[in-house]
């Protein structure tokens, strides 16, 4: 008897449906075909283990599973469900009339418990798109999965469970997740707050510019000044997740398999901090078998770099193309997947190898040339890419001592969220563009104008300091979002002034003389 279940595979952060159609015939022996990989082929002693504990008989005969389409790789032990369900109902050991309208996947234990996998969400996702009733999957994913609408899931602990609501000899409960209003309860929640920052006034200035026009951020100083305390402090202040980005941002950490065990929608902005060893695999994504990489599971949120020149120059270079054109497009010689790139770079490093140089109290020991050496080792097009360099000195012990606290984050993201509510308006008409950091040349001369006397002062600034053509670019875009935070139409000369501010540590300023151009 030919029988039909339906799993999913995932590429990219995307799902394809996958049939696969069992036969169960005379003879003795068991054939899998379609691009199964080696994990989908040991599930021939998962799933006869899992049938037998389960109080049912696994057939002695010949069977033949075809996973189709056959030119896609099939990975992974999430098909062991759909497997063990195929092939009962090809031995008519249960109904098959059920098995069109749901899709199932989950793995299996030797004893039949059913075990979480990953990318549920992307995979419901295509079942409500293809008009599929339900889907039938692991209990740790099933909030998962229910976040999407108008689908039927139904959490299993173990196959038994399966066997039995296929039967009609018990129901299941479907889970329910009310996406819209739990997404509006927790969507605000920071841990951190800026009003627990002592001083620093610049740098919050700094970091309010760039939250409210998406911009990357640099941030120099000695150890000890508040750069990576500040940093934890971004999220509180960017405007919340949309519901369109929460669920990409969740297809994305499904796919990786981040999500915890009873996750749903994400509500908070990623915030991801990879140590300065990682791999530029590791970073960008790909692997024997694809994932996302840091830059992609940052999307929508924030890529935190401690330590910049630390990394190593091969890692870092690869995120040019990411940040100019916000997705990546990982070649290999079997596959070709495009992951979504749209993270905010926050970077932070010290002056010198010693970390003191400039600082105002303590002397730098660094040998001649030293200095140089280790600024050297970001190069000059990654550094144009990053919109605002900002200096950060420590605080002075009577701010420190100080016990009034600060402006709250809560204040700031106010601000912030005006200002990004502007741009929404002025990018309506042009789709995947919501903020100033994404501007292209076209939207750069449609929304940015500058008078006589304010391109007079740019053009100062850019034969003064040697800029390139992408610093010119980026310092428009800055410039446009302090406006923005202003409520201005127009961009003046104190707008650009401090936008112009925001370069100086551009490439040419500080690599071509011994002095720190501050």
């Amino acid at each position: 008897m030919l029988v039909k279940t339906y799993g999913a595979a995932v590429q990219g952060i995307d799902a394809i449906v996958v049939t696969l159609e069992t036969v169960v015939d005379r003879g003795f022996s068991f054939t899998m075909v379609g691009l199964p990989d080696a994990a989908v082929k040991e599930s021939y002693q998962r799933v006869m283990s899992a049938v037998n504990q389960s109080g049912a008989e696994y057939p002695r005969h010949r069977i033949v599973i075809n996973l189709s389409p056959a030119d896609v790789k099939k990975e992974g032990a999430a098909y062991d469900l759909p497997i063990a369900v195929g092939i009962l109902a090809a031995a008519e050991k249960i109904p098959a009339d059920m098995l069109g309208g749901y899709m199932i996947m989950g793995e299996l234990s030797l004893d039949g418990t059913v075990l979480p996998i990953r990318g549920v969400l992307p995979m419901a996702i295509k079942a409500r798109e293809l008009g599929f009733k339900g889907m039938i999957v692991p209990k740790a994913n099933s909030t998962e999965a229910a976040v999407v609408n108008n689908l039927e899931v139904y959490g299993v602990d173990n196959l038994r469970q399966v066997l039995d609501f296929l039967s009609a000899k018990s129901g299941l409960e479907p889970t329910v997740v009310n996406t819209r209003a739990e997404f509006a309860a927790d969507a605000g929640y920071c841990e951190y707050d800026f009003c627990e920052v002592k001083g620093q006034e610049n740098v919050k200035r700094a970091f309010e510019v760039a939250c409210a026009g998406g911009h990357n951020i640099l941030l120099v100083g000695p150890p000890g000044s508040g750069k990576s305390m500040m940093a934890k402090r971004l999220p509180g202040i960017l405007p919340p997740l949309s519901l369109a980005e929460a669920l990409e941002t969740t297809k994305i950490h499904s796919v990786a398999g981040k999500l915890k065990g009873g996750s749903k929608l994400m509500t908070r902005r990623p915030f991801r901090s990879p140590h300065h060893t990682i791999s530029p695999v590791a970073l960008v994504g790909g692997g024997s078998n694809p994932v996302p990489g840091e830059i992609s599971l940052a999307h929508n949120g924030i890529l935190f770099l401690d330590e910049f020149p630390e990394f190593s120059r091969g890692v870092l270079e690869v995120m040019r193309q990411p940040l100019e054109d916000r997705h990546i497009n990982i070649s290999r010689a079997k596959y070709s997947i495009d992951y979504p790139a749209g993270f905010m770079l926050v970077a932070s490093m010290n002056p010198c190898p010693c970390g003191y140089y400039n600082h105002p109290t303590r002397e730098c020991t660094c040998p001649a040339g030293a200095v140089q050496k280790y600024l050297n080792r970001i190069s000059g097009p990654l550094l144009d890419r990053i919109d605002i360099q900002v200096e950060i000195m420590p605080v002075p012990f009577e701010q420190i001592s100080s016990g009034a606290p600060g402006e709250k984050s809560e204040t700031i993201r106010e601000r912030v969220i005006r200002a990004r509510k502007i741009q929404e308006e002025r990018f309506r008409d042009e789709k995947g563009i919501y903020c100033n950091a994404q501007m292209n040349n076209r939207l750069l001369n449609k929304h940015v104008a500058l008078d006589a006397e304010t391109t007079a002062q740019l053009r100062d600034a850019m034969t003064r300091l040697d800029m390139s053509a992408r610093a010119y670019d980026r310092i428009l875009k800055v410039a446009r979002t302090i406006a923005d935070l202003d409520g201005s139409d127009i961009i003046t000369p104190a707008h650009m002034s401090e936008a112009v501010g925001y370069r100086s540590l551009d490439r040419s300023s500080w690599g071509a003389t011994n002095s720190f151009p501050f």
